[in-house]
């Protein structure tokens, strides 16, 4: 990550800014995982798999606020930050910063208000034969039996996995979103 040369979106009028956080941890055989979410049924974004993380509240930065959404969402604290990925605006108006961070043995626990479930992916999930996957011009992140992820979190889980995992550069600013991810 510290080679990474990250691009941040600039700066416009009438953007709306938010952060995720991609946390890794160890799980109890000391084996690193993602914490993936799905969102809770009602609400914003309704159902979707995500990435702890939400809208950055006024005068907060994305990393502050990134911490903050983990914390608030899934119960995880104290992480180490390693670096930032590079910003996604997405076709709602959005522009997601995502952070990077370590965070041990640490078990994650869903605010029931904001997430339906939790689910750890191996990091060597990223990794395997037919992820990434591309269906009609869409990008897929087959992550588990049910657990396909589209952009723009699939797009940040990518580019993830190609800079975090295989030392590789990778762009996703053209990752184009299914239609029901505008809301």
């Amino acid at each position: 990550m510290a080679a990474f040369d990250r691009r941040a979106a600039a700066a416009a009028e009438g953007i709306r800014r938010a952060a995720v956080t991609v946390c890794v941890l160890e799980d109890s055989e000391r084996r690193p995982y993602t914490v993936l979410i799905q969102r809770a049924p009602r609400g914003r974004n309704a159902g979707q798999w995500a990435l702890p993380g939400g809208r950055l509240d006024d005068g907060e930065r994305p990393l502050e606020a990134a911490l903050r959404e983990l914390a608030e969402e899934v119960a995880v604290t104290g992480v180490d930050v390693v670096g930032l990925l590079d910003d996604f605006v997405t076709d709602s108006g959005f522009v997601i910063t995502p952070v990077v961070a370590f965070g041990g043995r640490q078990q994650p626990v869903g605010d029931p208000r904001e997430v339906a479930s939790v689910h750890a992916v191996p990091l060597e999930r990223f990794l395997a034969p037919g992820v990434p996957r591309w269906r009609n011009g869409l990008l897929q992140m087959p992550l588990g039996p049910s657990i396909v992820v589209h952009a723009p979190t699939g797009a940040i889980l990518w580019q993830f996995a190609e800079v975090a995992l295989r030392g590789r550069e990778l762009r996703v600013l053209d990752v184009a979103q299914p239609g029901w991810t505008r809301t």
